[in-house]
């Protein structure tokens, strides 16, 4: 973790310093023992800062990140705009509003920091300009919605927005007198590309049956590429299709016409060809790996770049030259970032580690990279690289460094074993806090989300909450069975044609070599997971008997239902071969596949934990599967969450989630009682300002 260097007259002065300090002192008194690492609690991990959306200035020599903490008082995370130079110093916090800011930018000449806030009587959150060296900020303009997605125009002068299109007079007095009956999957507006001047002028850019998703414009600022669909919510996602257009709006050009969701488009710096993602293949097939492809800014046929490659790529961006192109990479359980030769397809990889990169950007202007990246014991620092060829990576922030100093975080380590057909499977095993080689060790097998995507290193946060249960004594087992992403198309695609057909398998037989290796204690299970990984909780409580205790979170029980039910399916079409409503659907694989079909077999005690408000697995799904526990005669319970989506926001639902079922896993699985945590009291609720 090496850090920019000072001038080598400043550290011999800094030595020099620090001996004579140190031989007086030792004189005084003797120095102090370093405090004892204690194990983190619940409240611990929710009250760990966050860092987001790390920002390089132009000049390369400073950077912008939102960090956030928790406030109890208002029971959500608040964030403020940080400002600090690139050798970590000069770390100054540039906003301090009530409700927090958000998607901080800097000018092209880096004389000025746009962000987003809701302030004063603003309805919404609106854009704000600050000068760069602090000050007060002021409101740029009074948008009747929401601006998101804001860049500066290349000459400084404006910004781009989207923006959702304002309801029209009838609308805003029909919502006064409630009279607000609406259609279902209709109650929405399409969100446009706007432009305002810095004395608050705004423009529409673009207008029309069309929503934009994403833009990004050209080094001059003349040409913008789009991924635009018909509408603005997830029922859209697979008619994104690519466009480009003059910045006025002018000779809007589509580009691609397929099925596939496109998306993190690009244009290359001289404007003349497209970069976008998709997870699809060169026919524009669905359900592959995310890809990289380069389009023709005058139209033409898209070409794929490393068509067979293992990895999946999660972000893109052109080099400063355009003649390559950086992304980051999942590779199973890290994610690295490298650079591919458009005509050659030469891979460089340019980060090694047992880690993952969040937040990455390009900023051309300094030829310099900035991200952030999850360790086993740091949380996401920010970090910086420089595109010359030899360049190491460089941490600008300590925001976690006191984490390791702190407490006790458990041990990661890679684990491999092989599926049913031989192939090679490996995920993550937390060790317990204190652990002793040869001795057996209850375990949590804590299966991820998506499914389409992977568990990487890094230091974990209250979804998994590993930790806590490390510090309780238990393995936390992680696995990236099959229908992961980062493993080949094949191994992604297992699921194409019937969703549960080596996952679950995979899983069973990584919790067998645990144990053949002395490690887990096969009395003392336990199966946890949120999403595909309550989906895949659902199914294995079906199949064995062998876990003491289960949660499942926000977990699919009847694919035939869900499908109808949840705000996404265009993954799930082809799961199954079809749809369950299309003439001669295959409602035979809905079913087989479906964790209610053998409900009557379950014996596992399981919890079901849902937000109210989830589109994505929404909760009948849970209640169904707890109706068919019940009935099946093993305990259970169902909680439903007000307010929260398919990813929890407020403090203290995220406290019940972890101290329940921290209960149910020591009273079934460990024979232990459990006292909840509490949340902190009023009096020192509040989060810093």
């Amino acid at each position: 973790m090496s850090r920019t260097s000072r001038p080598l007259a400043s550290i011999l002065g800094v030595v020099l310093l620090a001996v004579l300090w140190g031989a007086a002192a030792a004189s005084a008194q003797p120095a102090p023992a370093p405090a004892a690492k204690r194990p983190m609690t619940l409240v611990d991990l929710l009250n760990i800062p966050g860092v987001l959306d790390p920002q390089l200035s132009p000049d390369g020599r400073q950077v912008l990140y939102v960090q956030d903490a928790a406030d109890w008082r208002a029971n959500r995370r608040i964030g403020h705009i940080h400002r600090i130079d690139i050798t970590g110093e000069n770390a100054v916090q540039l906003t301090f509003g009530e409700r927090g800011e958000s998607s901080p930018r800097w000018s092209p000449d880096g004389r000025r920091i746009a962000f987003l806030a809701r302030r004063d009587q603003d309805a919404s959150n609106q854009i704000y300009l600050l000068e760069a060296d602090g000050g007060e900020a002021r409101r740029l303009m009074a948008h009747p919605t929401s601006p998101g997605a804001i860049q500066w125009a290349a000459d400084g002068q404006s910004i781009y927005f989207v923006a959702s299109d304002a309801p029209s007079a009838e609308e805003r007095e029909r919502q006064r007198l409630q009279d607000d009956v609406f259609a279902f999957e209709a109650n929405w507006k399409h969100r446009h590309l706007w432009r305002v001047t810095l004395d608050g002028v705004t423009t529409q850019v673009t207008a029309g049956d069309f929503s934009v998703w994403s833009y990004a414009f050209d080094d001059a600022g003349r040409r913008v590429a789009l991924a635009r669909a018909p509408g603005p919510i997830l029922e859209f996602a697979l008619d994104q299709e690519v466009w480009v257009m003059n910045a006025d709006g002018s000779d809007a050009r589509q580009l691609t016409d397929n099925a596939v969701a496109e998306g993190n488009v690009g244009l290359s710096p001289d404007g003349t060809q497209v970069l976008f993602t998709v997870d699809a293949n060169q026919a524009f097939e669905p359900y592959y790996n995310d890809k990289i492809f380069v389009v023709p800014a005058s139209g033409g046929p898209a070409r794929v770049l490393m068509a067979d490659a293992a990895q999946e790529v999660e972000r893109a961006a052109w080099t400063k030259d355009g003649r390559g192109i950086y992304f980051v990479a999942n590779v199973g359980v890290t994610s690295h970032l490298a650079r591919v030769d458009v005509q050659s397809q030469q891979v460089t990889v340019l980060t090694s580690g047992d880690h993952s990169l969040q937040g990455w950007s390009f900023v051309a202007s300094a030829d310099r990279h900035v991200f952030q990246v999850d360790e086993p014991t740091r949380f996401g620092d920010v970090w910086t690289l420089a595109a010359q060829p030899g360049a190491t990576m460089t941490r600008v922030t300590d925001v976690f460094g006191h984490l390791d100093r702190e407490f006790q975080i458990p041990r990661q380590a890679r684990v491999t074993w092989k599926g049913r057909d031989g192939a090679t499977i490996e995920g993550l095993l937390h060790y317990p806090i204190d652990y002793t080689e040869g001795r057996r060790y209850p375990l949590v097998v804590n299966t991820h989300g998506g499914p389409a995507v992977s568990d990487k290193f890094g230091f974990s946060g209250w979804t998994n909450y590993v930790q806590v249960l490390a510090a309780r004594g238990y393995a936390v087992f992680r696995p990236n069975h099959r229908g992961s992403t980062g493993y080949t198309d094949a191994f992604l695609r297992d699921m194409v044609g019937h969703y549960f057909n080596e996952a679950q398998h995979d899983v069973m037989l990584g919790v067998d070599h645990l144990v053949a290796i002395g490690l887990a204690d096969p009395e003392r299970l336990v199966k946890m997971g949120w999403s595909a990984g309550g989906h895949m909780t659902n199914k294995i409580i079906t199949m064995t008997g062998r876990f003491k205790a289960a949660s499942s979170g926000a977990g699919a029980a009847n694919w035939i239902s869900m499908y109808a039910q949840s705000d996404m399916r265009n993954n799930r079409t082809p799961w199954f071969g079809g749809t369950p409503w299309q003439a001669d659907a295959p409602i035979d694989a809905y079913w087989d596949h479906s964790p209610l079909k053998d409900v009557a077999r379950v014996t596992t005690p399981t919890l079901f934990i849902v937000g109210e408000a989830d589109p994505r697995v929404p909760p009948p799904q849970s209640v169904e599967m707890y109706r068919g526990v019940k009935a099946a005669g093993a305990p259970t319970a169902l909680y439903l969450a007000p307010r929260e989506g398919h990813n929890w926001v407020e403090l203290r639902h995220r406290l019940f989630k972890m101290n329940v079922e921290l209960e149910w896993f020591e009273k079934h699985a460990m024979g232990r009682e459990y006292t909840w945590e509490q949340a902190p009291s009023e009096a020192s609720a509040g989060g810093p300002r």
